[in-house]
């Protein structure tokens, strides 16, 4: 199998399930084709409906395969550990009912870190025993995924979390399992943070799973963290760009997967804010022909 190449619902804006602002979900498909993907990820549970035979159906209808979901929850918090489980095992049963591989486990936005996003020095760090609380939550949302549903997981990195830089993924990865986590690698994400994507890759590619293509534009990062902004304030200050147009060098991050044989997923996420003047389908269809004039197919 080559790298194949699909996108997400976050491209169109779609980060929370009942976000009244999601376009409609068969919209997403049918643009999301219509821009020429042939996979596209789950989005926030609920999002898309759980009733494996309707959506099933639509992804037929649209020529598109379902590649993998994203638990996007508060693993920070020990008191919304029910939420992280139900996120989990409804997102497990949807990609086992269509046969997707890629379970992504993301800690959302904390009010503790969202300030100081892209500045490692300045980042509240846990304790150690916080820190060892939260690192077995995201190793048993990996075990359920690997061991109860065959699932490949993946952690994720994200700006605002208490996993967003290196040290703390490298951190993660050294205690926990290679068998139950791997990583699923962020390009735009790892750039926001302050880190060289190209170069973690370098280091770390065995361990990297499945890849979400996303571009930093430098000027924007520069301003928002110079200005302390809020990562959901930065989306709408359009900070994650176009891919070709930010400071990510996708040609080098080729090169990496094709030196290391993977196969596979990549699926092009373009964080946005759905009240902006956005054409998501536009950008989805230029990010597809800049990634197939770097040489992805």
């Amino acid at each position: 199998m080559s790298i194949r190449i699909g996108n997400a619902p976050c491209s169109w804006g779609v980060e929370f399930a009942d976000d009244p602002r999601n376009p409609h979900w068969r919209t997403v498909l049918k643009e999301c084709a219509e821009a020429g993907y042939k996979g596209i990820e789950l989005g926030p549970v609920g999002f898309m409906p759980e009733d494996p035979a309707q959506l099933a159906d639509a992804l037929a209808e649209h020529d598109l395969e379902l590649i993998g979901g994203v638990v996007f929850r508060p693993y920070h918090d020990p008191a919304q550990w029910e939420d992280v489980l139900d996120g989990t095992y409804r997102t497990c049963k949807a990609l086992v009912a269509h046969g997707a591989q890629h379970l992504v486990l993301i800690d959302s936005i904390s009010e503790r870190r969202a300030p100081t996003a892209g500045r490692a020095h300045e980042a509240e760090q846990m304790d150690a025993a916080e820190w060892v609380a939260y690192r077995d939550r995201i190793a048993e949302t990996a075990r359920i995924g690997a061991e109860e549903y065959g699932l490949t997981v993946g952690i994720h990195a994200h700006a605002g979390g208490f996993m967003d830089f290196e040290p703390e993924l490298e951190r993660l990865l050294n205690e926990v399992d290679e068998k139950i986590l791997k990583i699923c690698f962020d390009t735009g994400h790892h750039s926001y943070a302050g880190f060289d994507p190209v170069a973690f890759m370098k280091r770390n590619v065995d361990r990297i799973s499945y890849m979400h293509f996303k571009d930093i534009h430098p000027e924007v990062k520069a301003d928002v963290i110079d200005k302390r902004t809020g990562f959901y304030d930065a989306c709408g200050q359009g900070i994650f760009c176009n891919l070709g147009e930010g400071d990510v060098d996708f040609a080098a991050v080729r090169q990496v997967l094709l030196d290391a044989g993977f196969t596979g997923w990549c699926t092009v996420e373009q964080d946005c804010d759905p009240t902006m003047d956005i054409r998501p389908t536009d950008d989805a269809r230029a990010n597809r022909e800049h990634l197939e004039s770097i040489g992805f197919n």
